[in-house]
């Protein structure tokens, strides 16, 4: 029931972000199952047609990459051109930006750690590769994330994590957008931060606009 969904995307104006953790077939139906990239690329063939990707248009597609496994991402300008290089020259497709995501040690990324042994490694990796410069530019000091409930978060990390501003306990209190008049009403509020905000800031940085530094 989704065959209109791109002709309601450019009537509207939305801006895409699209996931395509590699250009690659192998490596992404290896790690989101398989034809899933068949699929991914077919979609992103569509959004072309319909004017996606052009720098004339001003519709927006921007693709993003994670990795698949525990190692940090890439400098993003760099893979930026080579995700450009390789979908041009294969499959005719264009896009506006890659965004690189560092993979956080949660939910199923940490299910994931745990059952290969390797936790402690990646999480010495995100502290060793810690990037102060990063500090000024992590989502969690210009965004918050809301839940169904109204109920406020720094980040979808810690939405994911039931960790809301305001609040002490996991899943238990924090503010709601009830609460408050305006986003300034929460400066009084710390920035509640753990472990996995060490994939914030190692290496480029992560965000949901991508890397958080250049090299």
């Amino acid at each position: 029931n989704q065959h209109d969904l791109v002709g309601f995307l450019k009537q509207h104006q939305v801006r895409v972000v699209a996931s395509l953790p590699c250009y690659s077939e192998k490596n992404v139906d290896m790690q989101r199952g398989k034809g899933v990239f068949e699929r991914s690329i077919a979609a992103l063939i569509k959004l072309n047609e319909a004017g996606y990707g052009h720098s004339t248009t001003g519709l927006h597609l921007d693709l993003v990459y994670n990795p698949s496994g525990a190692f940090l991402p890439p400098q993003q300008q760099v893979l930026e051109q080579q995700y450009k290089e390789q979908l041009q020259e294969k499959y005719g497709i264009v896009f506006n930006n890659l965004f690189t995501l560092t993979n956080m040690p949660i939910k199923r990324f940490a299910d994931f750690l745990h059952r290969r042994g390797e936790m402690v490694q990646y999480m010495d990796l995100l502290v060793q590769n810690f990037n102060i410069e990063t500090m000024e530019n992590v989502m969690c000091r210009n965004y918050v994330s809301v839940g169904y409930d109204g109920k406020i978060f720094d980040c979808d990390f810690n939405q994911q994590l039931g960790i809301a501003v305001g609040g002490s306990d996991l899943y238990e209190g924090g503010k709601t957008v009830f609460d408050i008049t305006k986003l300034s009403d929460l400066k009084s509020d710390n920035i509640r931060t753990d472990n996995h905000c060490f994939g914030c800031t190692a290496g480029f940085g992560s965000s949901c606009q991508g890397a958080t530094v250049e090299a």
